[in-house]
């Protein structure tokens, strides 16, 4: 199994629910829980997670010029 170097959300204030992600493998983009480091980890390829980002600051755009 690769070993994945986490890094977490800038967003991340250590009381709210938050997200580490892991892009040190090529072919792998690791995502797990910072409350559960030891928990499940998805893997998604680079490509879906790019575009996962660009839907999430698209759709952020949208609802802060309502």
């Amino acid at each position: 199994m690769p070993t994945f170097a986490f890094r977490k959300s800038s967003y991340s204030n250590g009381t709210e629910e938050c997200v580490e992600v892991a892009t040190n493998h090529p072919d792998t983009v690791a995502i797990r829980d910072s409350k559960h480091p030891e928990g499940p980890i998805l893997r998604v390829a680079p490509a879906a997670w790019a575009a996962f980002r660009q839907a999430v600051v698209q759709t952020s755009s949208r609802i802060s010029r309502r």
